[in-house]
């Protein structure tokens, strides 16, 4: 076997049912308390992915869930890992429900999916990588937030077009390394 091959052969959950609970249940944590940061595990994704972008997408996404890989993500490697272990068709930015890259390859985020309004959750999520994930930059307020939370967002207008649109618009999931955090629609996100 070619080191191709093997490296979309492997990389997947070895533990699958323990390791995806878990990583399940840290991305409802990430989303039900926006601005918090939480580490995931068991995933090794072939690069650019980090480790919890692959867990990000070994979790949510299956054969059914269309995907789009922007920009560098967009590579052999990368589609071959996600043809193996999830199986979901890649497809357009419009037809995404999941979208996968860096924040300025998911530009514009206007093509992406807000849902309707009667089914506001036919709307895409977008799993940005970013170089650093911390409780430091733009305020954050709103549900799941007691006060204020922090979080180093790659820009604060576009996340308040989208909050603007609510409850249509785009969910966000920031992963960095082995760590990821989440941006509901419904926050309220202010520059400091």
């Amino acid at each position: 076997m070619t080191a191709d091959v093997l490296t979309s052969l492997s990389g997947g959950f070895a533990e699958a049912p323990v390791q995806s609970a878990r990583a399940f249940r840290a991305l409802m944590e990430a989303m039900a308390r926006p601005g918090t940061i939480h580490r995931v595990d068991g995933a090794q994704p072939p690069a650019p992915l980090s480790p919890a972008a692959g867990v990000a997408l070994l979790v949510l996404a299956d054969g059914t869930t269309p995907l789009h890989l922007a920009g560098d993500a967009d590579c052999p490697a990368v589609r071959d890992w996600v043809a193996f272990h999830i199986g979901a068709p890649l497809v357009g930015a419009e037809a995404a429900a999941f979208a996968l890259g860096r924040w300025s390859a998911l530009q514009p985020v206007s093509r992406f999916c807000i849902g309707q309004p009667d089914y506001p959750d036919r709307s895409a999520t977008l799993i940005v990588e970013l170089d650093r994930l911390e409780n430091r930059g733009a305020m954050l307020a709103g549900p799941g937030i007691e006060t204020v939370a922090h979080l180093g967002l790659p820009e604060t207008e576009a996340f308040r077009a989208n909050r603007a649109l609510f409850p249509l618009g785009f969910d966000t999931i920031f992963t960095c390394g082995d760590h990821l955090a989440a941006l509901p629609r419904s926050t309220r996100v202010e520059a400091v």
